[in-house]
């Protein structure tokens, strides 16, 4: 009989421990990955490299649904899950190493080769040592299953007691290991990535030039005297996020350098961000929104930015728009992690701001929001436009290149749809009779919003009061005062843009390019 089939069946005490070495061994492996992923870079974590192929691969249903149900937390949720399976998984292997010692350690091995491949693989893999945090990881879970299963499967020479003895050894081992990567881990988050650090320091150091060309002043009537209605202006902190990276990149700004080449490009241009800022420096207010937005959603946001022209970057490099004889009519901008994303060179070139930013809200880019640099361009969806941590663009065409999100039922281009939102009073809130304000905001960025109507329930469309036009690029608040009954009601709002153009009443999806409709909220009056 061999040490890995010990004679008669696992009692229910022995499996019940397997079960548990196998948990520990994964989450040793995890651990070690871990530790080594801060010095090599955090985003080379398994968990995180595999994660990022889950979301690659995850259909665009999917994930709408995850960031209407979980909002910003949608990848906290998805790396839950990861964690979740893995430790189903870990379970499973431990039974089998108390069946088959090796085949058990090998299948800890192969995970860590599975994140090893993942990581290496990534878009913003430039490495082979992100293959390093996977592999140490998976060979120390693997050594670690082998020798808590042979303390499970180790014969006892001459009485029951020295078995009990090994599954004393066993909880001793598995408990010391535990207790080790957690230190470990713990060490290492508090001394700080070397990655991570230099990228903060570089972003501490950083101080913005003054603009030649100011945003003009925000104007007094910018900004309703309304209770629930949001600022006018979205602080960082509150500024929405989406996008697919699970870990937040974080870019040297010494190191950066954003590299312009394709069709149509005369003379490819590589530049740093000191060469950046000493270029025209243009400061400008502009709402962005996100694609999957629903109606009456939440991610959009209003921000000063401070950058320099992209036209103007484009134009030195010696790129004409397709309405001057350019061949390219797609400008394919790059992110560290390997989003691309698709804009049209003649949205870009046609006056409007569209900005290469490095300024937000009077500080550098937070680095949740693209630090060093990213792209804002009025009036397109951000999966169109608005690429962070942007690394490079090249001209090309749509027929010739399909940017990332196309591939997954988005369309190539996306103007922004005119939307309004009712801010106040919330859904299902339950107000007194009287005097009641009704108040939100509305946008249609590089077309403006020139009216906006407040229905209630079936009665007539009544003309809301609009807040003061600080751009055509930015939303526009507005309010309508209503003297409310008591009882159920429903309260819609529609906008009319600068065009003329009015909000069409039938809702639509996000997908392929974008929601529309009229946002409505239900509320329950009382009694005066």
């Amino acid at each position: 009989m061999t040490l890995s089939e010990p004679p008669g069946q696992p009692t229910r005490t022995v499996r019940l421990l397997a079960a548990v070495g196998g948990l520990i061994a994964g989450y040793v492996s995890l651990a070690v990955a871990d530790v080594a992923a801060f010095w090599v870079r955090p985003e080379a974590s398994p968990v995180t490299a595999v994660g990022d192929v889950v979301v690659d691969q995850t259909p665009a249903a999917v994930k709408e649904w995850a960031i209407r149900e979980f909002g910003e937390s949608d990848k906290a949720v998805l790396l839950l899950g990861i964690l979740v399976i893995l430790g189903v998984l870990a379970v499973g292997i431990g039974l089998l190493a108390l069946r088959r010692r090796l085949l058990g350690s090998a299948a800890v091995a192969a995970f860590g080769v599975i994140g090893a491949v993942a990581a290496v693989t990534r878009p913003d893999s430039d490495s082979a040592l992100d293959a390093v945090p996977s592999l140490a990881g998976g060979a120390a879970g693997a050594a670690l299953l082998y020798g808590l299963t042979g303390l499970l499967t180790r014969r006892a020479d001459t009485s029951s007691g020295a078995a009990r003895a090994d599954r004393r050894s066993f909880l001793v081992v598995a408990a010391s290991a535990g207790l080790a990567a957690t230190g470990a881990a713990a060490l290492a988050r508090a001394a700080g990535s070397p990655v991570e650090e230099n990228a903060a320091a570089s972003r501490a150091a950083l101080r913005l030039p003054r603009p030649a060309s100011p945003a003009p002043a925000v104007p007094a009537g910018a900004q309703l005297p309304v209770p629930g209605i949001g600022p006018f202006v979205t602080p960082n902190r509150d500024f929405y996020r989406v996008d697919t990276a699970l870990v937040v990149p974080r870019v040297n700004a010494d190191r950066w350098r954003l590299r312009v080449h394709g069709s149509g490009v005369r003379e490819e241009l590589t530049v740093t961000l000191r060469e950046l800022m000493t270029r025209r420096i243009v400061e400008r207010d502009i709402t962005l929104a996100c694609v999957s937005n629903e109606v009456g959603g939440s991610l959009v946001g209003n921000a000063r930015w401070l950058g320099v022209s992209l036209a103007d970057l484009l134009r030195e490099a010696g790129v004409r728009p397709p309405s001057e004889g350019g061949p390219a009519d797609q400008l394919v901008a790059r992110s560290v992690d390997g989003m691309t994303i698709g804009t049209p060179v003649e949205q870009v070139m046609d006056g409007r701001d569209a900005l290469l930013a490095f300024g937000m809200n009077g500080e550098p880019l937070p680095f949740a929001h693209g630090f060093p640099v990213r792209m804002v361009v009025p009036g397109l969806y951000g999966y169109v436009s608005a690429c962070k941590w942007i690394e490079s663009i090249e001209l090309t065409t749509f027929a010739a290149y399909d940017a990332y999100w196309v591939p997954r039922g988005w369309a190539a281009q996306a103007p922004v749809k005119t939307q309004s939102r009712i801010d106040t009073p919330r859904a299902l809130a339950r107000p007194a009779a009287g005097p009641v304000m009704i108040a939100g905001v509305a946008w249609a960025q590089h077309r403006g919003i020139r009216r906006v109507e407040v229905r209630v329930d079936d009665g007539p469309w009544q003309p809301a009061r609009l807040a003061a036009e600080d751009t055509v690029d930015t939303w526009r608040q507005w309010v309508y005062p209503w003297t409310a009954t008591p009882g159920r009601h429903t309260l819609t709002v529609r906008a009319t843009d600068g065009t003329g153009v009015t909000q069409p009443e039938q809702r639509t999806d996000v997908v392929p390019d974008g929601a529309q409709g009229h946002h409505s909220v239900v509320v329950t009056v009382g009694e005066g």
